[in-house]
């Protein structure tokens, strides 16, 4: 079979859009799975629905890479969007043809700053991980290329500053907060290190935009098994060693100034990208709903006997749980427009469901004394101080987490706390190491006793939660249920 190109697409019979050439508009650092099923599937819906008329050139962050498979496939690959989409099974295919060339900058530092310098650039996308944006001080000015992300970003900047060319949208997709001001902040650190002058620096500052930005969807990548890689081949009439995978769902906030989203070409194109003053609540959206839905009801459905997060989507208990903590309790809490939450929350709902993904819950379960505290406490505290009563919902899922970490313990080992669930199975509850010391510390204290010291304990919480009226109790009694009866019953108690 041969290997995807402009002439082998052309001769599979392929019948959807490509656009074989167009200018260069877009610098793209990261040529991964994430970006290529999520902002290169925007921007080539953007050229057919919205005429956006440009090629993504990708430029590889690290020595080692796809760059060579990339231009031996002219930048063309599939993607398969594939879930659950008010609860009907989608598994939909594209071929991606924004990308026209990948540069790998240890090899072809020259063809960046050239590409720095065209007048038809106008955007910077990245995505080199949570570590990528860090100032590394033993990046040079005239190292081929410079060692950071930031220090290319800046070494990029200056050959365009120096050609006369207009600023850039400079966008950032790294999973840390403020990804768009720590980015400017590492570029300004560069021009102070390199001493360059300060013409240079207002208009780094003044003629570019640096957008922090929330990105959204779950993107599996590469296809693993040999015969679904072979009957897709078949199907499709050619080799692709590039398809990636992506779940249905996509969403993509963009914190910029007034005038921006017409200046980017996704509102036109209708995909699912919105420009924002702030990313903040969406970024709280997504921990509280999102984020916080897994945590708040996959510890006490695993000892409720289920293993995959879909198959807690059929059990009309945990999914009532779930939804009412989601629309009664978390929903309520959040500052955006309420239909955007409600349909936020629904599509969360498809997203568990997806039939493609089996996402285990032990793998979610991983650290939840810290992910509680991040994603469910402030929705229990702000939910208290509005209504004056605790959230049924999230009490008992904060009882089910005490429960899924003292529950039978046999063992602390180097690989964490060994528990075992009703159905006699062992499982290993993975956590910092003094948080399991603390458990097995207290694996024999009385239900009360347990209770007490968990919740007092301001080194997991940042706070006394006994102080919290009435929580010792309710958690107390909704742990006794969840030891006697199971946590179905925890859960059941309260719809």
């Amino acid at each position: 079979m041969a290997q995807l190109n402009y002439e082998v697409l052309k001769q599979s019979g392929y019948p959807g859009y490509v656009l074989r050439s167009a200018p260069e508009k877009v610098m793209q650092f990261g040529e991964g799975n994430f970006l290529r099923a999520f902002v290169d599937d925007f921007f080539d819906i953007a050229n057919e629905k919205a005429g956006f008329n440009g090629k993504v050139a990708v430029v590889q962050p690290i020595a080692a890479g796809l760059t060579d498979l990339i231009n031996a496939q002219e930048g063309l690959y599939t993607l398969y969007l594939r879930g659950s989409e008010k609860g009907r099974k989608v598994d939909d295919k594209r071929v991606i043809s924004c990308v026209s060339r990948a540069l790998n900058p240890y090899r072809d530092w020259e063809k960046v700053l050239e590409l720095a310098k065209s007048p038809d650039l106008e955007i910077v996308v990245s995505n080199t991980t949570e570590a990528g944006i860090v100032h590394e001080s033993e990046s040079k000015f005239d190292q081929q290329p410079p060692i950071s992300f930031p220090a290319k970003l800046t070494r990029v900047l200056f050959e365009r500053f120096a050609a006369g060319r207009p600023g850039l949208v400079i966008l950032s997709c790294e999973l840390i907060d403020n990804n768009g001001k720590e980015l400017q902040k590492c570029v300004n650190q560069y021009i102070d290190d390199w001493k360059l002058d300060d013409g240079f620096r207002a208009w780094v500052n003044d003629q570019n935009i640096f957008c922090s930005t929330l990105v959204d969807r779950i993107v599996p990548g590469r296809i693993r098994d040999e015969e679904e890689i072979k009957a897709l081949s078949a199907a499709n009439g050619y080799d692709d060693p590039l398809t990636d995978v992506g779940e249905v769902f996509g969403f993509w906030a963009i914190e910029g100034p007034d005038g921006l989203e017409n200046r980017l070409p996704f509102k036109k194109a209708g995909v699912p990208v919105t420009v924002v003053p702030d990313v903040t609540p969406y970024k709280k959206r997504k921990v509280r709903i999102l984020n916080g839905a897994h945590t708040g009801f996959v510890l006490g459905a695993y000892l409720a006997g289920f293993d995959i997060v879909r198959d807690c989507m059929h059990d009309d208990t945990v999914l009532r749980f779930m939804n009412k903590m989601l629309y009664e309790e978390v929903i309520p809490t959040l500052p955006l427009d309420k239909k955007d939450l409600q349909a936020f929350a629904e599509a969360v709902q498809d997203r568990f469901n997806n039939p493609f993904v089996n996402h285990e819950l032990m793998s979610i379960s991983l650290n939840s004394t810290s992910k509680w505290r991040a994603r469910n406490m402030p929705t229990l505290l702000d939910y208290l101080e509005a209504n004056g009563k605790l959230p049924a919902c999230l009490t008992a899922s904060l009882a089910a987490y005490i429960a899924f970490y003292s529950n039978d313990v046999q063992a602390l080992t180097d690989q964490g706390l060994v528990c075992r669930r009703s159905k006699g199975n062992e499982y290993t509850v993975s956590d910092d190491r003094w948080v399991l010391e603390f458990y097995w510390a207290h694996r024999n204290d009385s239900i009360e006793a347990l209770a007490h010291a968990v919740l007092s304990n301001t080194d997991m919480w940042g706070q006394d939660l006994t102080a919290l009226s009435g929580l010792e109790a309710a958690v107390t009694q909704c742990l006794r249920v969840i030891r006697t009866e199971g946590a179905l019953a925890a859960f059941q108690a309260c719809l």
